[in-house]
């Protein structure tokens, strides 16, 4: 079987913790990782505090084969992720000369002042890689294994989608659903004791309510056909004796 594959998420910004935009990059990413077999483990939203996102950075890029973050490499005061990601790495931050130059270019043909602000956006951690900006020009970077992007969901998608191909991907997650027309209070215990029982799968139940009734949608994942199809054959026997029961 192939490796496991893992990431975490850092989402960086006041703004997302106060409320005031609500992220949109998370569910994105997730829906990319997994789609190449890549499992998005933990996401984090932490404030722009250099200390907390150093922390965040630190402790999950140690478990985790990737880290992805989001925001804060703006031109504005409290754009300091960059900062923050140098200080993780224990290296220098300062003005990368490929991404100042494409940015001091990108300026001058819309006539533009490359204002002291907007030069911050070429500042990256001394031996960081670029993450190509196909929309605003200003690029994102990656060091270690911690890719640093921006906030803007159309930014941040474009910037992934540069990313995703050179990832190491592992083996994907199949799944199959099994619906269940009784309580998750009814099928939980019976529904804890198959999943003991089947230690290569991930079963989950999630509760519905459509048409005026309640019922329960099982569903069961794993890296493994064979195992899925056992522990699928378990829970249908498993309602099957319920519901002659009741």
């Amino acid at each position: 079987m192939s490796e496991i594959v893992t990431a975490a998420m850092v989402v960086i910004g006041d703004e997302i913790l106060s409320g005031r935009t609500k992220d949109r990059n998370i569910g994105h990413l997730a829906d990319m990782l997994t789609a190449v077999g890549i499992d998005l483990r933990e996401a984090r939203v932490v404030a722009d505090d250099q200390e907390a996102i150093v922390e965040a950075v630190n402790t999950l890029r140690a478990r985790n084969t990737y880290v992805f973050t989001t925001g804060g490499i703006g031109p504005t005061h409290d754009d300091i992720t960059a900062d923050a990601i140098a200080a993780a790495f224990g290296v220098p931050c300062g003005y990368d000369p490929e991404a100042y130059r494409l940015l001091e270019e990108h300026f001058a043909r819309r006539g533009i002042e490359f204002s002291e602000a907007r030069k911050r956006m070429a500042r990256m951690p001394e031996g960081a890689a670029h993450i190509a900006n196909p929309i605003s020009v200003a690029p994102g970077f990656s060091i270690g294994n911690v890719y640093v992007m921006a906030g803007v969901p159309a930014i941040f998608q474009a910037m992934l989608d540069s990313v995703i191909p050179g990832l190491k991907t592992g083996a994907k997650l199949i799944s199959v659903a099994v619906p269940s027309p009784l309580p998750e209070g009814t099928i939980g215990g019976p529904l804890g004791d198959i999943q003991k029982a089947h230690g290569e799968t991930i079963i989950g139940s999630y509760p519905k309510y459509e048409d005026g009734r309640f019922w329960t949608e099982i569903v069961i994942r794993s890296r493994s056909e064979e195992a899925l199809k056992a522990a699928k054959n378990a829970v249908e026997e498993m309602l099957e004796a319920l519901l002659k029961r009741n």
